[in-house]
């Protein structure tokens, strides 16, 4: 067993204040994201956390990657058939999390998610490499198989249908976008008085900020 209780970091190297941020969520958010992406220390900055509620009573939590967002909301892609997507369209509350440990910064955003258009799901697939493409046909994602080598095979099979043709998307692949409801910004600080800025909609679909106790 391990004891981790003396793991501390002293987090120093920026600030948020109310001051120095816009009045929407997506504005600051794509200001923090190119900041992380200039600074470097992040392989994947657009790598995300994904948290849905299963069937079985348990909320679970994986790492995707976003692909597109601006003023409606963050586009992610997957199978519709895989666990996550069969959680998301029962329900499609779903939390989305950044960590970007290099900027000592999380995002977390609550909220309501809805297939893509078909047109929009068409595109990308159609922007994805020949492998990636063949491996969303291959894959009855979340469902359990015999070995690697099944995997393997039926991917040389598809190899050999689709050469020199166009790949078509299967219809149980496409977009998530993800509309959100509320977003917090959190930037570490010395003492863990942490900086929490938090965007609420209203009903009445203006933001409305709240500083949090760290």
């Amino acid at each position: 067993m391990s004891d981790l209780s003396n793991y501390r970091k002293s987090y120093e190297k920026s600030e948020l204040l109310e001051t120095s941020i816009p009045e929407d969520p997506i504005n600051l958010f794509n200001r923090w994201f190119h900041e992380v992406e200039d600074f470097g220390g992040v392989d994947e900055v657009n790598a995300m956390t994904v948290s849905t509620n299963g069937f079985d009573g348990f909320p679970k939590s994986r790492v995707v990657l976003l692909k597109k967002f601006n003023e409606e909301g963050f586009i992610f892609y997957t199978n519709y058939n895989s666990e996550k997507g069969k959680a998301i369209l029962e329900n499609p509350k779903v939390c989305l999390s950044f960590f970007w440990h290099s900027m000592e910064r999380q995002i977390i955003i609550k909220g309501i998610a809805e297939k893509t258009s078909t047109i929009v799901s068409d595109n990308y697939f159609a922007s994805r490499p020949v492998g990636s493409q063949l491996g969303a046909l291959v894959s009855n994602q979340s469902e359990v198989i015999p070995n690697r080598d099944y995997l393997e095979n039926e991917l040389k099979e598809l190899e050999h249908k689709y050469e020199s043709k166009e790949i078509p998307r299967p219809d149980f692949w496409g977009g998530f976008l993800v509309k959100p409801i509320e977003v917090e910004f959190w930037q570490g600080r010395p003492n863990r008085l942490h900086d929490r800025i938090r965007y609420k909609l209203s009903e009445n679909y203006y933001w409305k900020i709240e500083r949090l106790s760290p």
